[in-house]
């Protein structure tokens, strides 16, 4: 039997045979060229491989880790109740979405063709033990057969599907949101919302009344946070929920500003909005005037006995930055129009003073007041800057469910360019602005 060292000293025998012949007259095409060296460097391929295993790791996490949330919607709002009665027809019909990857060809099949009982929530609970409900994972009993409690992940709203096999089933699209997904009517099943109640001083029917008023594709992070559950118009507080995808090079990636970079905010909701066990250190939340929520119970200075978070941080961090914005389809957008659009996008238009490809947002601190983009500073004031981001602009076109801007309060494009040739004076030809309209859906 072939010892470890002996594994070690044949590993380093190949390694010199292969430098050898890798040398001789030849044997290698590029004479030694730089891109060879870089291939025979070990640290290189260190880096290359600790990178792969960080993606993999990443895309684990984001996709099936509840970083122990569990003991927050299955223990403390008892979530779990609710689902064990939730049809696939109503979990499809709240937005929930299921990966076709771990259904068996059969239960794929059947879906396909209709013959699948969408309205029996046993087939729900089967589903949830195949780990096919995106973004949430249940946990059973030791038989298997009861669902004793539930978790969710960052896939919950930042993933989609393809609807491959029939709408809301099929291939995963990470990054994608969930426009879909009425969070709030899920949050509202659950039977006990007593900790809601008690954080933000209302009575639980006050809380549905409010996870209710968010509607589909929407989510309000600040809630916790200032309690501001309505605007002054009456309208939700909630905002739609972000892509996940083409962040890699933006700083301010969320709404508003100053929160912090991706791996701020993967800290932020994995212990503040998941509930999940870790660690958080934000000392802005002290501010009782501007959070009143988080100051009084001291959110800005979490430490859980079990910190089941705080590593996984890095691999989550890189995942989501390797994911990129998705490519326009082809016949999506017109390719003329979109190449004249694309000459105002960086000139009459003036897009690109702001939107600087290839990033389309501004390298560096991407932020504006209110006043310089022309809209009220509501969402704004809730953040620490009060200031807005300037929105990475890849992949637009397949965001637009629920509108544009943080709170969809511009229902197509058109409406978006409208608003800024207004603001700024730009003097846009109707032509001018299909044309521009045009060019958006391309990137």
């Amino acid at each position: 039997m072939m010892t470890s060292a002996h594994r070690v000293v044949v590993t380093v025998a190949a390694l010199v045979a292969a430098t050898f012949f890798l040398v001789l007259p030849g044997c290698s095409d590029s004479d030694g060229d730089d891109g060879d060296e870089a291939a025979a460097n070990s640290w290189d391929r260190t880096v290359d491989a600790h990178s792969r295993a960080l993606v993999d790791e990443g895309r684990r996490i984001f996709r099936f880790d509840t970083f122990g949330d569990e003991a927050f919607w299955g223990g403390t709002l008892r979530l779990h109740e609710a689902l064990a009665t939730l049809t696939p027809r109503g979990a499809l019909e709240n937005g929930l979405k299921v990966d076709e990857a771990p259904l068996p060809g059969s239960m794929a099949a059947s879906i396909r063709n209709g013959t699948f009982d969408l309205d029996d929530a046993a087939n729900t609970a089967e589903m949830l033990r195949m780990d096919a409900v995106v973004g949430v994972i249940g946990r059973f009993d030791a038989n298997g057969q009861s669902l004793t409690s539930v978790g969710i992940t960052c896939a919950l709203c930042h993933s989609t599907v393809d609807d491959s096999v029939t709408s809301g089933i099929g291939e995963r699209l990470d990054g994608w949101p969930n426009r879909d997904l009425n969070v709030g009517g899920v949050v509202a099943l659950a039977p006990d919302l007593s900790f809601f109640a008690t954080a933000l001083q209302v009575p639980e029917d006050t809380v549905r009344q409010v996870l209710r008023s968010w509607g589909p594709g929407k989510f309000d992070a600040e809630l916790v946070l200032d309690g501001k559950a309505f605007r002054d118009d009456g309208s939700s507080a909630a905002t739609l929920i972000p892509p996940a995808y083409g962040l890699a090079g933006v700083n301010q990636h969320t709404w508003t500003g100053a929160w912090g970079t991706v791996s701020y905010w993967n800290a932020f909701v994995a212990n503040l909005e998941m509930r999940g066990l870790g660690t958080f250190f934000d000392p802005r939340l002290d501010d009782a005037a501007q959070y009143p929520v988080a100051a009084r119970l001291g959110l800005g200075h979490k430490r859980d006995a079990e910190d089941l978070i705080s590593s996984k941080l890095p691999a989550l961090h890189v995942y989501q930055l390797s994911i990129p914005a998705p490519t326009p389809p082809a016949g999506s957008f017109d390719v003329t129009a979109a190449a004249r659009g694309d000459v105002l996008f960086e000139g009459k238009a003036r897009c690109a003073a702001c939107h600087v490809p290839p990033t389309y947002t501004e390298p560096g601190w991407n932020l504006h007041a209110p006043e310089e983009i022309g809209i009220d500073a509501f969402q704004s004031d809730r953040a620490p800057s009060r200031k807005y981001r300037t929105a990475p602009l890849r992949g637009v076109s397949t965001h637009g469910k629920g509108g544009y801007y943080h709170d969809g309060r511009f229902p197509t494009l058109a409406a978006v360019v409208d608003h800024y040739d207004a603001q700024f004076g730009l003097g846009l030809t109707p032509a001018e602005k299909t044309d521009l309209v045009e060019y958006l859906k391309s990137l």
